[in-house]
Order: structure tokens, then C-alpha cells, then sequence
């Protein structure tokens, strides 16, 4: 299976916080499971952290590979479906995630209502 983590899911398996439920884990840590990070995740960490809503040492992109995990690039096929999903939710970030998810076929790894209530992509709740 291939998944998708969302921000706060990559941030809490990093961490290795007891949020991140049973399930989730034992998907993420499968070894015959892809884990994948979008950029937009990297990008929105980076603008938290430097606002100073967020703690994260180190760089964020060097822990997608610390943790094994594989990197997603966005692209303008991924920008364009992110700006035309039929889908209110206005979070850039989360509309790229769906996005992403939809388009390389990824299980998106959430813990997110708003996300949860979309239900075009396939999802795995990480609480």
C-alpha cells in the first residue's frame, strides 16, 4: 500500500508521539508499505516553525529520509487539481494533500475531520 501522511501525522511519527494510533503505525511501519511526504508539508512546517508555531529541529527534509520515507514533489498537475477540487475546505496545504492523493493513487494518512469528510480519497485515520 502506498500512503500519504498528512503534516501533523509525519510530525507526530517523527516525534514518536503517543497520538499516532495503533493502526496507523502499523501501517507506516510495514515495510511492504511507501510512505510518502509532500513538499507541501515541508513547505508548511518551514512557514510554522518560522512564525514560531512550531518546534522541529533539524531540517525537515532531511527526516523524510531519516525516517525512510519517500518524497513527493508538487507539481502544476498537482496545483491545478488542488485549485479545482469540488471542495470548500480553503487550507492550501490540505487541499494539495487530497490532491496528491487523488492523482498518484496514495492513501492519505490523516487525523483531520475536515479531511475525513472528503470522501473522493482514499483515507486511513492515524488517531
Amino acid at each position: 500500500m502506498d500512503l500519504l501522511l498528512d503534516t501533523h501525522v509525519f510530525l507526530w511519527w517523527d516525534a514518536e508521539s503517543p497520538q499516532l494510533g495503533a493502526t496507523a503505525c502499523a501501517a507506516i511501519a510495514n515495510p511492504e508499505n511507501r510512505i510518502f511526504i509532500s513538499a507541501a508539508s515541508i513547505w508548511e512546517i518551514s512557514i510554522k516553525r518560522a512564525k514560531g508555531k512550531l518546534v522541529f529541529s533539524g531540517s525537515p527534509s532531511e527526516a523524510i529520509g531519516q525516517n525512510g520515507f519517500l518524497p513527493l514533489a508538487m507539481d502544476p498537475t498537482h496545483a491545478e487539481a488542488a485549485g479545482n477540487l469540488d471542495w470548500s475546505h480553503s487550507d492550501p496545504f490540505d487541499r494539495m494533500l487530497v490532491a496528491q492523493a487523488r492523482l498518484q493513487s496514495l492513501v492519505l494518512v490523516h487525523a483531520d475531520h475536515i479531511i475525513g469528510n472528503f470522501h473522493q480519497v482514499p483515507q486511513l485515520w492515524a488517531e
